[in-house]
């Protein structure tokens, strides 16, 4: 019953609030629901559609408003509060939902916007976990090359990042295409590079090579500007001296390269690429 909706009946209206049938035969059993949420018109012995969920007193309590996941779902939602004890999430009811700290797998900040699953505390009560993996699904709904967006709500250092496909399926972006630092909590943009066997996606913050060279070829050439038209790379550079410097990969680099030199935009030597007009910046 608890953090689901639930049809009930108006057993009594009362100045206080209106007491709605748990259908467990005892009027002690009866779930308030508090003054100034019943729907004008409606009277005792009325059916209402309502959200269940325990107090602060551990009471079950009805309202009427609607929260922004249920039980079991996810939803993106803003840190109203920090404590030392966890934080406090709107999620669209008069009372915030808890986050504790045990229940953060990263830290979370005041203002800001985390993928986070509702979930069932030790004492009954709704709290929010980022621990989502388990709430996250697999999907046939998409096919390689898709372009998508997600939620990262894990780094594991030697698998990849893992993302929430549209806040609801399994994604991972692989460590070999990982090019930039990237943090729990961070929305993406992706590519689907394979829909696998079991549902889940592989994903790459790149997009295809050929479409993704006119990028590279416009990073590699404000680089150069950057470094007074000289950067110390070249088609023998180690793969681990192009990520630092440009965080894409060799063969990336090779394809932008070849497209510069090709525009006769750049040329390259024994130790580095250099523009044709150099732009050396100002004091």
């Amino acid at each position: 019953m608890v953090g689901k909706y639930q049809k009930m009946k108006i057993a009594k209206i009362r100045p206080s609030g209106v007491y709605l049938e748990a259908g467990e035969g005892s009027a002690g059993n009866n779930v308030l629901l508090p003054a100034g949420q019943l729907p004008e018109g409606a009277k005792e012995g009325d059916d209402l559609e309502v959200f269940i969920y325990r107090d602060s007193q551990d009471h079950l309590a009805a309202t009427v408003k609607k929260p922004a996941a249920l039980l079991g779902e996810l939803a993106c939602l803003k840190v109203a509060e920090t404590t030392g004890a966890g934080a406090y999430l709107d999620w669209g009811l008069d009372f915030d939902l808890f986050l504790p700290l045990s229940e953060q797998k990263y830290r979370v900040q005041a203002g800001k916007s985390y993928l986070v699953a509702v979930a069932l505390g030790r004492s009954g009560r709704l709290i929010a976990t980022t621990d989502i993996y388990k709430y996250l699904q697999p999907t046939d709904s998409y096919k390689k090359n898709d372009q998508v967006t997600g939620t990262v709500y894990a780094i594991r250092r030697d698998i990849g990042v893992l993302v929430a496909v549209d806040n609801q399926f399994y994604g991972l972006i692989p460590e070999s295409e990982q090019y930039r630092d990237i943090k729990p909590g961070e929305k993406v943009e992706v590519r689907i590079t394979r829909v696998r066997e079991d549902g889940k996606l592989d994903l790459s913050p790149r997009k295809l090579s050929h479409e993704q060279m006119e990028g590279d070829a416009g990073l590699i050439l404000e680089k150069i500007k950057e470094k007074g038209g000289s950067l110390p790379l070249n088609d023998r550079s180690s793969p681990t001296d192009i990520k630092m410097q440009l965080n894409m990969s060799k063969s990336a680099f090779k394809r932008a390269v070849g497209r510069l030199l090709k525009e006769n935009k750049i040329e390259q030597s024994e130790e580095s690429l250099v523009l044709r007009d150099p732009v050396v910046p100002g004091p």
